[in-house]
């Protein structure tokens, strides 16, 4: 089995979704100061970098973090790659995805990006509220995107969101997918367990034979 990490590494500075508190690394104790080990502090909002947005990021009750199934964050998936001239996915863009796919990944132009610095851009490449709508309907029980969101909403209205979460759909946001090519994985993803969390970074990686 090969994996890929798919994830965002976590450090001082790691671009942040406006508004998002940023990233901060403090050492506490360090072996060259004489100190018995080294400890620091991390400082970081629970959507930073590679995060899962459950129910409870929009609605009121919905399930935190905490409580998602395991079981519908992993296993079989599909990275489906988006033309690198989309600055949205439309259902046109999902005719390649396999009749019952449970997990999808969407690459998109956002992940070359990336991989040329890691430092937020607001044009990134989103998904249209039609586009999620066709997922939901689908079957998907899952939805990750190369973006630190899935949707860009100036009105602060949210619709993609609220599409997905409110059917139980969780996001994984935040992914790296630049050497990720299409096709089918197996998706390993694990968010920290935050008590009532509104949403958890997450180690992602994909495994391939």
């Amino acid at each position: 089995m090969r994996s890929i990490d798919v994830s965002m590494p976590i450090f001082e500075g790691m671009p942040a979704f406006p508004g998002d508190p940023g990233c901060t690394v403090e050492p506490l104790l360090r072996l060259e100061r004489g100190d018995a080990y080294n400890l620091s502090r991390l400082s970081l909002g629970s959507h930073a970098g590679t995060h899962v947005d459950p129910p409870r990021h929009f609605l009121t009750g919905g399930a935190t973090v905490d409580r998602l199934d395991l079981e519908g964050l992993n296993g079989p998936c599909e990275v489906l790659d988006v033309p690198a001239d989309r600055n949205s996915i439309g259902p046109d863009e999902l005719g390649s995805l396999p009749h019952g796919t449970r997990r999808v990944l969407l690459r998109t132009a956002n992940s070359a990006r990336w991989a040329r610095g890691l430092e937020f851009f607001d044009d990134y490449v989103t998904l249209s509220l039609r586009a999620a709508t066709a997922l939901a309907e689908a079957g998907v029980r899952l939805v990750g995107i190369d973006a630190l969101s899935v949707e860009s909403d100036p009105r602060g209205r949210f619709p993609v969101h609220r599409e997905l979460l409110g059917r139980g759909i969780p996001i994984l946001e935040g992914l790296l997918l630049q050497d990720a090519p299409p096709g089918r994985y197996e998706l390993s993803c694990l968010p920290l367990a935050v008590r009532g969390g509104d949403g958890g970074p997450a180690r992602a990686v994909l495994w391939s034979r």
